[in-house]
C-alpha cells in the first residue's frame, strides 16, 4: 500500500488526518443509521418492513468499530489497528451490500411502490394524475438512491485507502524503531569508510592554517646521530 502524507489533499495524515477520518466514519455511521429509522419512508422504496432497522443496526455497528480505531491510533497498537481496518472494511461492505439490495428490490417492485404511493397520498382521488405523479416520483427516488450509493461508495473507498495507508506507515515506523533496539542484527558497514586511509599517511593535512600543509605532515629529520655519542650533528 502506497503511503500518503495528507488526507483530503490538505490535512496531514499524522495525526490530524487520521483522527479526522475516524471521526468522519463514526459520524457517518451514526447519522446514516438514525436517518434510516427516524425519517418517513421513501416513496420509491418497496422494501420489507424490517429493512430500515436492519440497515440501522449495521450502521451503528460500523460506528462502534471506530472506537477500536481511536484506541489503536492513540496507543500506537499496530496489531489492533490492523484488526480494526479488517473489521471496518467488512462492516462497510455489508452496509453497502444491504443498501444495494434494497435499491434493486425497489426498482424491481416499482409497481408496488407506485401503488403504495397512490394509497398514501391519493387515496380519495379518482383521476389519473396521482398514478402519473407516483410513477414519476418512484423512479426519481430509485435514481436518487442509486446516485447516492455510487457517491458514498467512492467516498468510502477513498477513506478505506487512507486508513490502510496509515496502517502501513504505522507498521513501517514500528519496524524501524524495533530494528534500532534489536541486538541480534549484526552491524553492517552501511557508512562508506573506504577512504579512511593510513593514520600515518605522510601527506600533509590541510585542516589547519589555511591549508599550508601544517598539522599531521611527516617530514624527514635534518639531523643525524653520531654513532659515537647521543649528540646529533647538523648537516651542512
Amino acid at each position: 500500500m502506497k503511503q500518503r502524507d495528507y488526507c483530503c489533499c490538505a490535512i496531514p495524515l499524522i495525526n490530524a488526518g487520521i483522527y479526522t477520518t475516524l471521526t468522519e466514519q463514526f459520524m457517518l455511521g451514526i447519522i446514516a443509521g438514525t436517518l434510516s429509522v427516524a425519517t418517513p419512508s421513501i416513496v420509491g422504496a418497496a422494501t420489507p418492513s424490517f429493512a430500515p432497522l436492519l440497515f440501522a443496526i449495521f450502521c451503528y455497528v460500523a460506528a462502534a468499530i471506530q472506537i477500536m480505531g481511536f484506541v489503536a491510533v492513540a496507543q500506537e497498537k499496530t496489531i489492533t489497528y490492523r484488526r480494526y481496518v479488517t473489521l471496518h472494511t467488512i462492516a462497510t461492505i455489508v452496509v453497502f451490500s444491504i443498501a444495494a439490495v434494497w435499491i434493486i428490490i425497489s426498482a424491481a417492485r416499482h409497481s408496488t411502490a407506485q401503488s403504495n404511493c397512490e394509497a398514501t397520498f391519493f387515496s380519495g382521488s379518482t383521476s389519473s394524475e396521482g398514478g402519473t405523479l407516483c410513477d414519476i416520483f418512484s423512479w426519481a427516488d430509485v435514481g436518487l438512491m442509486g446516485a447516492a450509493w455510487v457517491f458514498f461508495a467512492l467516498v468510502q473507498t477513498y477513506f478505506l485507502f487512507v486508513l490502510s495507508s496509515y496502517g502501513s506507515s504505522q507498521r513501517e515506523d514500528h519496524e524501524k524503531y524495533d530494528a534500532l533496539n534489536d541486538s541480534t542484527r549484526a552491524l553492517t558497514d552501511d557508512i562508506p569508510m573506504a577512504d579512511r586511509g593510513d593514520p600515518w599517511d605522510s601527506r600533509p593535512s590541510y585542516e589547519f592554517a589555511g591549508g599550508h600543509g601544517r598539522g599531521h605532515a611527516r617530514e624527514d629529520s635534518t639531523g643525524v646521530y653520531d654513532h659515537r655519542g647521543a649528540t646529533p650533528e647538523r648537516r651542512l
